[in-house]
C-alpha cells in the first residue's frame, strides 16, 4: 500500500492556531517542538499517528475542513495596538476578549482605525499578507491641507519611500481634505509616508475594506465572525493566489 503523505511541521503547527508558520519555524529552531518525543529538523513532515508537542504540550491536528477555526472582522478603534503581547497596554487581544486564541492578520497602526482580520488559523496568514497576491485594501484618509489634482496623481502613480517606489494605485477625492485610496501593497506606514513625501500630514486614517470584506455594519470596537459567503470567497481568492510551500 502507498504511504500517506505527511504534512510539513510548520504547517501542522500553524493550522492548530498556536502561531503563524514563521513563528512555528522559530519554535522548531529553538528546539521547543518534538515529534514522538524527538527533536525534529526544519522541513520534517508529520505523519498520521505522530505525536507533536510544543513546549511539552501535546497538540492535535486541525480537522481537514478547519471547522474549529475562527475568522473575525474587527473595527479597530484608534489607540488599540495590533499585538498579541498581553503586557502591552491597549493590545488587540484584550480589546476583543475572544474565548479562543486568535492573532491579527497584518497590522494597523495605533493612531489608525478600521478593519483588521483576526484568526486562529495560522496557515492562512501568510497567504493573505503576501504582496504578490495583489489583494485590495481600501482606506479613507483625511489630511491637514486641501488636496490637489497633482497630489492625487502623484499618490496614484507611485511615490518613492523606504528605498522603493510604491505600486500604482487607485485614488479619488472624497472632499476638500479627504480622499479614498486602494492599495495592493503593505509597506510600513505606507500611506502616511506617501503623504509626508508630498508635504501632507495624515490627520485621520481608516481602513474600510480588505478584499471583499468590509466594516460597513461595525461600530468602532465591534467585531463579527466572517459569514459563510465571505469565507467561500476568501478561500476561492487564496486558491488562485501564489501559495506558501506545503
Amino acid at each position: 500500500m502507498p504511504q500517506p503523505d505527511g504534512k510539513r511541521l510548520n504547517k501542522y503547527i500553524s493550522e492548530t492556531g498556536i502561531c503563524s508558520r514563521r513563528e512555528a519555524d522559530k519554535l522548531i529552531e529553538q528546539n521547543c517542538v518534538t515529534i514522538n518525543d524527538k527533536i525534529p529538523e526544519l522541513g520534517t513532515k508529520v505523519m498520521p499517528g505522530d505525536k507533536v508537542k510544543v513546549k511539552g504540550k501535546l497538540i492535535g491536528a486541525t480537522p481537514d475542513n478547519k471547522s474549529d477555526r475562527v475568522y473575525i472582522a474587527y473595527n479597530k478603534p484608534i489607540g488599540i495596538t495590533c499585538t498579541t503581547e498581553r503586557h502591552v497596554k491597549g493590545n488587540i487581544i484584550d480589546a476583543i476578549k475572544h474565548r479562543q486564541r486568535i492573532f491579527p492578520i497584518g497590522r494597523l497602526d495605533k493612531p489608525s482605525e478600521g478593519l483588521i482580520l483576526l484568526t486562529s488559523d495560522g496557515d492562512i496568514v501568510n497567504k493573505i499578507l503576501r504582496a504578490e497576491n495583489a489583494h485590495d485594501k481600501e482606506y479613507e484618509v483625511t489630511v491637514n491641507q486641501p488636496i490637489s489634482e497633482r497630489f492625487l496623481k502623484r499618490m496614484a502613480d507611485g511615490v518613492p519611500i523606504l528605498g522603493t517606489v510604491t505600486k500604482p494605485c487607485k485614488v479619488r477625492p472624497m472632499g476638500k481634505f479627504k480622499f479614498n485610496i486602494i492599495l495592493t501593497q503593505g509597506l510600513n506606514r505606507q500611506i502616511r509616508r506617501m503623504c509626508e513625501f508630498l508635504g501632507y500630514e495624515v490627520v485621520k486614517l481608516k481602513r474600510t475594506r480588505i478584499m471583499h470584506i468590509d466594516i460597513s455594519k461595525l461600530m468602532p470596537g465591534q467585531w463579527r465572525n466572517l459569514t459563510d459567503k465571505e469565507m467561500q470567497q476568501l478561500n476561492t481568492a487564496l486558491k488562485h493566489s501564489r501559495k506558501t510551500a506545503d
